[in-house]
Order: C-alpha cells, then structure tokens, then sequence
C-alpha cells in the first residue's frame, strides 16, 4: 500500500507539476496577445497627413484677390486643421487689388471645425491705408465674422501716438479697433522737417 500511495503522490505530483505549467503558458500566451492588442491600441499616428513648403493659398471673389496667405510650411492633419509650424503671413486686399493690412507671426494654426486661425510668437498686424501697427504674442482671426481679437497684451502705433493694454477686438483691416482694457496712451511727435 505505501508502494501504491507513493506512486499516486508522484504521479499528483507529476500532474501538478504539468496542469502548473500549462497554465502558466496560457496565462503567458493570454497576456502576451493582451500586450500586443493593448500596443495596436496605443499606436495611433496624430500626425500630419500631409506636408507641403513655400505655401501660397489665394482667397478670390468675383475673380478680385480678397486674401492671401503665405507661409514656408504647411502640415495639414486629417480632422482638416493645418498647421505653419515655421510661420505665416496673411495679406488682405481691398476691391480695387491694394494692400490694405497684413497679420503675420511664427506660428500659425487653422482649425477648420471652427473657421478660426491662431498666430501666436511675434504676432504683427499693420494696417497700410491708416498706417497703423500691432504687436502682440497672440491673435486669433475669426474667417467667418472678419474679425481679428486676443486677450494678450498689446501694442498699437498709430502715427501720433502708441496705445499698450489687454485684449483687443478689431475688424480684419485693422481700420477699427478696441483695446479691452487701456494701460497707456503715448504721444508720438512728428518729425520737425529741415
């Protein structure tokens, strides 16, 4: 008997042993597979879709220049934002085909759901007609409603004086402007002709 219950026991034993080890190469395969379905999972690319340089985009009506945009790269993603990750400069023309205003920094982004660009880094706005300047380190440029605002610090340089403060809401020409909340008013005099 102590023959026959020793060689059960080897036997238990022996089965264990191997029910153990199968068992820990399903649980080994199970979590391998769950690592690699997790990893197809995580591997999603966000990144552009396409990348383009020395882009110029013309926006027409009527056949009449209306605005155009320029800028050394343009990567565009697949929700249909872009972004001008080494800057852009953006003209806006008048009926008759001049210059009106330009607005350009180092950094620009489109969001298309939104019809809405963001500059940022530098960002300048000059109005030629009016002679009037910008400056700030933010803008954003409403397409739909023409208009251009931020709530960052700005400066405006007019011919006869300089304007700093937060926030501003202006029309896309720079023509009309609000500074939101007025810092300081300069008076720039004229230079005395010889």
């Amino acid at each position: 008997m102590s023959n026959q219950g020793t060689l059960v026991q080897a036997l238990s034993r022996s089965w264990m042993r191997l029910l153990g080890g199968i068992l820990m190469v399903a649980g080994l395969s199970t979590g391998c597979q769950k690592n690699d379905a997790e990893v197809k999972k995580k591997v999603v690319y966000n990144g552009p879709l396409l990348e383009a340089t020395n882009v110029t985009m013309l926006v027409s009506d009527s056949a009449k220049l209306q605005i155009k945009l320029t800028a050394p790269v343009s990567q565009q993603f697949e929700s249909g934002d872009q972004v001008y990750p080494k800057g852009m400069k953006v003209t806006f023309y008048s009926k008759n085909g001049g210059i009106v205003n330009t607005l350009q920094g180092k950094y620009g982004r489109y969001d298309k759901a939104k019809d809405l660009y963001l500059v940022r880094n530098d960002v300048r706005v000059s109005n030629e007609e009016k002679k009037q300047k910008m400056n700030s380190e933010e803008l954003y440029y409403d397409k739909q409603k023409a208009i251009i605002y931020t709530e960052k610090f700005v400066r405006v340089e007019t011919p006869t004086e300089i304007l700093t403060g937060t926030g501003l809401t202006a029309n896309q020409n720079f023509s009309r402007y609000k500074i939101l909340k007025p810092a300081g008013v300069f008076t720039v005099e004229a230079p005395v002709e010889e």
